[in-house]
């Protein structure tokens, strides 16, 4: 009578009440036996088994409401009929507390229990049975532990299910950050090794190459041999530079490969799932930028907005790209409900410590503005490099 999956308990309990309230049918017609009433009371006793082996197995008490409604007003006018056929079928009025609450809602469900005791009161009137307190108090106090049994099972059961639900949260949680984790240390790693080719291997190789054209240009034009072994180590410069620039152009980062900067991060907006409605723009005049300054721009971009969709519930961003005379910045600027920097220095919320490393690997500095409820602007700036700075 339950759609929720049955634990060994629960199973047992319920056995427990079906066998509670046949048990109580059973007496019931056994002790009308010797009344004038035993045939009657027995076939009802007999019809109202039916009725409540009927609902026991009928998947739409399960999914409908109303058909649980149905069935318990069914199974209880057969009861009030029994129970004016014999009073020992009051008992029955237990087990049928516990049915009305746990199917029907709370604001129906009690009304009904306060309905079957009065009932099971009024049947010691009818029949003239001997008035004490116990004929009150019984059907009440069992009234009474069947609402408290009842509402705190389902209080138990929304807790259980509320704990459940958050570690599932927890585990989902903790896997996708660990794909984030294992995603962002290769990326970091890809930019890392990007930057020491081009800083070192390929700017060495530049080197060597423009030496030896000029000491290609400093021999005297009848040294042949010599002449031939600087040009056949300058192609060979000439070629190693080239390969060095290929692997270097084969670890930037995706969003960079097939484009600049400025194209990268239109994209990042675009894509963006909003809210918030994110806006970017770009001041001053771009210029070429090193493979590490773009990544780290980008990279930048893409946390700092990754924070103001998950957690600062804002309702617009921008991204502004500023190239100035001697240095680049990006700002992230959110109208989110913001956070205490204080609070988080040192600790690994929001991704400020990874933002905060890039930019001391190239020089820049990483400033946070950000106050409860006051939105939050993220600042990076990288001074550009010498020929890059017009």
């Amino acid at each position: 009578m339950d759609s929720r999956p049955l634990t060994p308990v629960l199973r047992a309990l319920r056995w427990c009440l079906h066998a509670l309230l046949l048990g109580l049918l059973a007496l019931t017609a056994v002790r009308s036996a010797a009344t004038p009433h035993a045939v009657t009371a027995s076939a009802t006793a007999a019809a109202m088994a039916g009725v409540y082996g009927y609902g026991v197995r009928s998947p739409a008490v399960d999914r409908s409401a109303r058909a649980a409604g149905l069935w318990l007003a069914a199974l209880g006018t057969v009861w009030l009929v029994l129970l004016a056929l014999s009073p020992d079928a009051l008992w029955a009025a237990f087990p049928l507390y516990f049915l009305q609450l746990h199917l029907l809602p709370v604001r129906w469900g009690l009304p009904a229990v306060a309905v079957t005791a009065a009932a099971a009161i009024g049947s010691f009137v009818l029949h003239a049975q001997e008035v004490t307190p116990g004929a009150f108090l019984g059907p009440l106090l069992g009234a009474a532990v069947a609402v408290a049994t009842v509402l705190g099972y389902q209080a138990l059961y929304r807790e259980s299910e509320h704990r459940r639900q958050l570690i599932e949260e927890l585990v989902s949680t903790r896997a996708e950050l660990a794909d984030a984790e294992r995603a962002a240390g290769t990326l970091a790693e890809r930019e890392r090794l990007a930057r020491e080719i081009h800083d070192t291997l390929a700017q060495g190789l530049s080197s060597i190459q423009l030496l030896l054209r000029a000491a290609e240009r400093a021999l005297p034009g009848d040294g042949p041999a010599a002449v031939v072994h600087v040009r056949q180590a300058r192609r060979a410069a000439q070629d190693n530079l080239a390969e060095a620039r290929r692997f270097v152009r084969a670890l930037t980062p995706p969003d960079l490969a097939n484009g600049s900067l400025t194209g990268a991060l239109e994209r990042l907006c675009a894509k963006s799932p909003g809210p918030p409605a994110v806006r970017f723009s770009v001041s001053g005049t771009p210029v070429e930028l090193p493979t590490a300054y773009e990544a780290a721009l980008l990279r930048t971009a893409q946390s700092a907005l990754a924070n103001a969709v998950r957690h600062a519930q804002a309702g617009r961003a921008e991204i502004t790209l500023s190239f100035m005379d001697a240095s680049v910045s990006l700002d992230v600027v959110d109208d989110g409900r913001g956070f205490d920097p204080p609070a988080v220095a040192g600790g690994e919320g929001f991704g400020l410590p990874g933002m905060r490393s890039r930019a001391r690997t190239l020089g820049g500095t990483l400033s946070v503005e950000s106050a409860p409820g006051e939105g939050t602007a993220v600042a990076l700036t990288l001074p550009l490099p010498a020929r890059a700075a017009v």
